[in-house]
């Protein structure tokens, strides 16, 4: 680490100069602000530059300077909180935690502390790892444990008690670093000019004398405890990655678990007991290991299946899990011989992956202990093999002409389960060659398209009639409609809504009930596990996100027609939530603009009004306090905050006040649009928008003393943060009320 930030300001200092001053870089100081490093850039006179990073006390002897190393950041988390006392999540941004590893953790009471590791977290938000900073939510905790594991396993713990209404905090890191630079300094009589290396002065870096050093910015909150561990880890932690090109360190050696499972692999003595042990644990895949010219290959076998025992055995910490038992092992022998001639396997050492079927899913020319790091539940390897497998036996089903109505739907559901790829690879019907034949080499299987499609659109309509739902089906249908299942997984498309989605679509709602209480558990006591919140929010939400693909057509109309029957029956059927509302008063907005009038968003608003809003059913506020009370899990507006939630709701009703004063085909909604601005300026008052719409809508309805008085109110609450225009328009329309030209 310490050679890697030299490397940085060298590259820095080397890189700079090549740029020139713009009109939008001004001379002056500035302070670094990336990855906590202290350093100071001042751009002088006559193009000059200096880099300062300044991390401790110096002292000068002659002209030599020797640098004193300061005292490390005790508290390396600068946190800081926003608060809110509705909010019923936390969201947490972490500023550039760049390639660092960062834990947080947290904790209720005295409960155990429930950590996690922040890539993971990073990686599951933003698979592209597109962003700097890393943001999420988390639930309301009492503590929060920020850690920060060095690569010479010390690690740095933080522990901060959270103030009970926090909503928002900020966390960024203060590297130590600098402080850790073997540095010397010379002065430079003849050109006035510091000189500062590493490493007895070589590549030095040139400083000028400055006294713009601007203060550093305390951290605004204080953790309760800071402590430095060595070996930390928690229940279930994998082993810390080495910086040695990213090979896991072996656990045994690096990590310290309070307790281990003491798992052990069950080796069969001949390979077709080893398929169909395979076959029965469902979830895993054989490795085959050929070494028949090694005489030490039994030996050599054994060592790295103890080393992977050991591995797993720390995974499942106290208790065997099934999700980390992901291979099966077996040492090819004589006997074998026929076989490995088969699979076209003549080289020594060799390691041939089978599923379940016998199917080869990988092939490698390397020996066992040289791709150990790559058998780990861990490693994408393992989800590669996940997804030939999925491929493998959608490609079974598709030829076997005795296969079942469960073997399709497993078939289905299978490949609609698999992470999405970081990238997608042109697939082949055979084993592809590769450039090292150390490398493992997965087969690949070529889909037909329409046929996948005629499958699954006979798949669904068998399925019209059933009295009760397959949660298989139920998944594959969730992945399906949200552009993550089987289509997403063969073909890479993202696609519009065709009509066997739509027949998908009723089948969830023909079974909804059942859904959802098989969401909260099935006949093994698993939950659902694509469905966060309620099953109105997961169509709505589906349906929102097939609308930005535009169709144009006579089909276009045909899907919007039939999106919005399916918003219907929800809302008729009781089950159109808040988010399911919000969707569909986005999808009939959408094409506003375009439209003569907007009666269908105003009648379904009205209807939206009358049933939740309505001062008629009571005080406002209370009524949205209730109704925020109960949103979905997974709603934006769950953890935006009551705020976010309350101007949400007065500048819905602003908007679909505006629309009648807009539109003269809207007109018929005059009185009900006087009662939605009234409402808005109930919710959030004195707004000079809102007024105005209001103020408009009074003389509209002949009532217009009252509009000139609400019009005067709108001129008089005009600020600067109001657009020009806008506030010209408004004064413009007082004007033309008073002088009776409006």
């Amino acid at each position: 680490m310490r050679n890697y930030i030299w490397s940085f300001l060298l590259f820095f200092c080397v890189v700079f100069p090549s740029f020139s001053q713009t009109k939008t870089i001004e001379k002056g100081t500035y302070i670094s602000t990336n990855k906590g490093q202290k350093i100071k850039l001042n751009l002088l006179d006559n193009n000059k530059y200096e880099l300062v990073f300044y991390s401790g006390d110096y002292k000068i002897k002659g002209d030599s300077l020797i640098f004193i190393q300061s005292k490390k950041v005790e508290n390396p988390f600068n946190l800081t909180y926003k608060n809110d006392n509705k909010s019923q999540k936390i969201k947490i941004k972490f500023v550039d935690p760049s390639f660092y590893s960062f834990y947080i953790g947290t904790q209720k009471g005295s409960e155990a502390v429930q950590y996690e590791r922040l890539s993971d977290i990073k990686t599951k938000l933003d698979p592209e790892w597109t962003n700097i900073d890393v943001e999420f939510e988390i639930d309301r905790t009492d503590y929060l444990y920020l850690v920060f594991e060095e690569y010479e396993a010390k690690s740095t713990i933080s522990k901060f008690a959270l103030p009970k209404d926090v909503s928002e905090i900020t966390i960024k890191y203060e590297l130590n670093e600098v402080n850790d630079l073997n540095l010397a300094g010379f002065y430079d009589k003849k050109t006035n000019e510091l000189q500062i290396a590493e490493h007895a002065g070589k590549n030095p870096l040139t400083f000028i004398n400055s006294k713009d050093a601007q203060p550093d910015v305390a951290s605004n909150v204080t953790p309760i405890e800071n402590k430095s561990v060595l070996k930390w880890t928690y229940p279930g932690k994998e082993p810390l990655v080495s910086d040695d090109f990213g090979v896991a360190v072996d656990s045994a050696a690096t990590v310290d678990y309070a307790s281990k499972y003491d798992f052990k692999f069950k080796v069969e003595n001949n390979l077709k007991s080893a398929i169909a042990a395979t076959k029965t644990a469902k979830t895993k895949f054989l490795i085959v290991y050929a070494d028949g010219k090694n005489p030490a290959a039994k030996a050599d076998f054994d060592a790295v299946l103890k080393d992977l025992e050991e591995q797993v055995g720390y995974y499942m910490y106290d208790a065997y899990n099934a999700q980390y038992d992901v291979f099966n092992y077996y040492l090819a022998t004589a006997d074998d011989k026929k076989w490995l001639k088969t699979a076209k396997i003549s080289d020594s050492p060799a390691i041939v992956i089978l599923n379940g079927d016998g199917d080869v899913l990988a092939t490698a020319k390397s020996n066992l202990l040289d791709k150990k790091s790559e058998l780990s539940y861990y490693d994408e390897f393992a989800k590669k093999l996940q997804r030939a497998n999925a491929f493998f036996a959608f490609a079974k089903v598709v030829k076997n002409k005795k296969t079942t109505d469960a073997d399709v739907i497993s078939a289905f559901h299978k490949a609609s389960m698999l992470d999405i790829p970081y990238e997608y690879e042109t697939t082949t019907d055979t084993v592809t060659a590769q450039v090292n034949p150390a490398d493992f080499n997965i087969a690949k299987v070529t889909l037909d398209k329409k046929e996948v499609t005629q499958i699954w659109k006979k798949l669904i309509e068998s399925h019209q009639k059933d009295t009760k739902p397959s949660r298989e089906l139920v998944e594959t249908i969730l992945r399906e409609i949200k552009n993550v299942g089987f289509t997403k997984q063969f073909f890479n498309e993202e696609r519009v809504f065709n009509d066997t989605d739509f027949l998908a679509i009723d089948y969830l709602l023909k079974h909804y009930d059942a859904i959802e209480k098989m969401n909260i558990e099935d006949e093994n006591g698993n939950a659902l596990a694509l469905l966060k919140g309620s099953l109105s929010f997961e169509i709505s939400s589906a349906l929102q996100q097939n609308s930005y693909v535009t169709q144009e057509g006579v089909e276009g109309k045909a899907n919007q027609n039939k999106i919005i029957a399916i918003y219907k029956k929800l809302i008729a059927s009781g089950k159109g939530n808040f988010d399911c509302y919000k969707n569909y008063f986005d999808y009939l907005n959408s094409d506003s603009q375009n439209s003569v009038d907007d009666v269908a968003f105003l009648k379904e608003f009205k209807s939206y009004f009358d049933s939740n809003l309505s001062t008629e059913k009571g005080n406002a506020i209370e009524r949205l306090d209730s109704m925020f009370a109960t949103l979905d899990t997974n709603s934006d507006y769950s953890y935006n905050g009551w705020n976010s939630f309350k101007d949400y709701h007065s500048n819905l009703a602003n908007n679909a006040a505006w629309a009648t004063v807009l539109k003269p085909a809207n007109n018929s909604f005059i009185k009900d649009a006087i009662s939605w601005s009234e409402y808005s300026l109930i919710v959030t008052k004195n707004n000079p928008y809102y007024l105005d719409t209001l103020g408009q809508l009074y003389y509209k309805d002949g009532q217009k003393d009252k509009a000139i008085a609400t019009q005067k109110l709108a001129v008089k609450f005009l600020t600067a943060e109001i657009d020009e225009q806008t506030a010209v328009e408004i004064r413009e329309t007082l004007t033309k009320m008073e002088d009776g030209t409006y």
